[in-house]
């Protein structure tokens, strides 16, 4: 047993460099998930009028049945995550076995090092929201429109809530990444990192129904948006989902066409590592779209969300809204919308940089080969930042096109309210928006590399 723990503290130590962005991601999301929770603490550190502390109170209860929605959000990114950690390391467990180690000792390796990680992630994430507090305070405080001196603040009650939400989390994915690779065969195991997984497109017929499907899925979400906004509203769900299958089609197709396009220039094709590049992309691109197409969907539900949020709460700091009270009554939707605009950013971003490293690793032997045939480095490092800057410059530019509608809706509701600086708040949403998801770009570029390239 105490052999057992050795190497699965020793497995977390070694993929710390390699997974940066995977542990890295968790401990923010410990962090917000934390500080979401302990919010209404910092409000009532800060002494609230009576008025302020009833709108307090119905907006704690809002923020407690939101919360739950928070855990399902971070649920599907810890299993997104760990599955493809799994999908990395199958070969690993394989050799294990091969080594003489069970199938159940395996498991037990994988459950404790699922079990560290997530332990370091909550730890970093709950100290990181206490040091961070006066940070937190100070949005909520200017949110909620009440005075804000610095302070440090921890809430013990909303530690224990982010440890038990992140224990069942990580419970649940450590019993089904165990039983996932248990029923494995060894062969399987042994060669899963020179499996693709490629959909192909079909005919021209399967195309064109494609394409219809699409454009018609694409002009019901739209149009919805545009014409009846309230019918979008009550069915935001299903809407939802036609928009990330619309979505994922459209992925599909672009790919496909820009590849065609690629290909028809040939001078440009052949030069350099670009064909090379060319046939990676469009080789993952089928199998993925459907997680670039929730990708899409998200950054844009975070943008129209976060927008919202500005609006019922800053937009509305007019002598008239907070003298009748509107301004304070909204103030808790407003907060809701800009931390679920956050979590949503935070998540579509951080499957997309764990989607490219997953891509990384079926893609090192191919790179491998590469530096076997004498390809110069540089052009090797070009074909990754060209792959990756790809595959995050186009499901944010696909959100900013759905942003069109969807902030039309926001736009219609702002300023049926009587909204301020509508339009500086969306400039100031779209550029945060453009930075983190070029930071994220920039950290998954190197961990990429350090991944595919070859050691010198």
């Amino acid at each position: 047993m105490q052999l057992y723990l050795k190497l699965a503290l020793g497995n977390v130590r070694r993929g710390a460099r390699d997974y940066s962005v995977y542990f890295a991601t968790l401990g923010f999301a410990a962090c917000l998930l934390y500080s979401f929770v302990a919010s209404t603490d910092y409000l009532v550190a800060l002494g609230l009028s009576t008025e302020q502390m009833g709108v307090l109170g119905s907006a704690g209860d809002i923020l407690q049945a939101f919360s739950v929605f928070t855990v399902l959000v971070f649920l599907f990114l810890v299993r997104y995550a760990n599955r493809f950690l799994l999908r990395r390391r199958k070969r690993e467990f394989a050799l294990y076995e091969l080594m003489g180690m069970g199938r159940g000792a395996t498991a037990f390796v994988l459950i404790a090092e699922t079990a560290l990680v997530g332990a370091c992630a909550l730890a970093l994430g709950i100290a990181l929201g206490g040091a961070l507090s006066p940070a937190f305070g100070a949005i909520a405080a200017f949110v909620f429109n009440v005075s804000w001196r610095p302070m440090f603040a921890f809430s013990a009650g909303s530690a224990f809530w982010t440890a038990g939400c992140f224990s069942v989390i990580f419970a649940l994915n450590a019993l089904d990444g165990a039983r996932n690779m248990t029923k494995r065969p060894l062969i399987e195991l042994f060669f899963a990192d020179r499996t693709p997984e490629v959909i192909r497109l079909g005919g021209r017929l399967a195309r064109a129904g494609q394409v219809a499907l699409a454009a018609v899925l694409l002009a019901m979400v739209w149009g919805a948006c545009l014409f009846q906004p309230i019918y979008f509203i009550a069915f935001i769900m299903p809407m939802g989902f036609a928009a990330c299958v619309a979505t994922a089609l459209v992925a599909r197709l672009g790919a496909s066409w820009w590849a065609d396009c690629a290909r028809a220039r040939a001078e440009a094709y052949w030069s350099g590592l670009r064909a090379f590049t060319v046939r990676q992309v469009e080789a993952r691109v089928s199998s993925s779209s459907m997680a670039l197409a929730c990708v899409c969907v998200l950054i844009a539900a975070a943008v129209c969300m976060m927008v919202a949020g500005f609006a019922f709460s800053v937009g509305l700091r007019t002598p008239e809204m907070l003298s009748n009270g509107m301004s304070a009554s909204l103030a808790p939707i407003g907060y809701i919308g800009i931390f679920y605009g956050s979590v949503f950013l935070l998540s579509a971003v951080a499957v997309l940089s764990l989607q490219q490293l997953s891509g990384a690793a079926d893609a090192r032997r191919a790179y491998g080969t590469l530096a076997q045939l004498g390809c110069d480095r540089i052009d090797m490092r070009s074909s990754v930042r060209a792959q990756v800057r790809l595959y995050f410059c186009a499901p944010l530019a696909g959100a900013f096109i759905h942003d069109l509608f969807g902030l039309v809706l926001v736009a219609f509701l702002s300023f049926a309210l009587g909204v301020q600086g509508f339009f500086a708040i969306v400039a100031g949403v779209l550029g945060f928006t453009v930075m983190l998801m070029a930071v994220y770009a920039l950290m998954t570029a190197r961990a990429v590399e350090r991944v595919v390239l070859p050691r010198v």
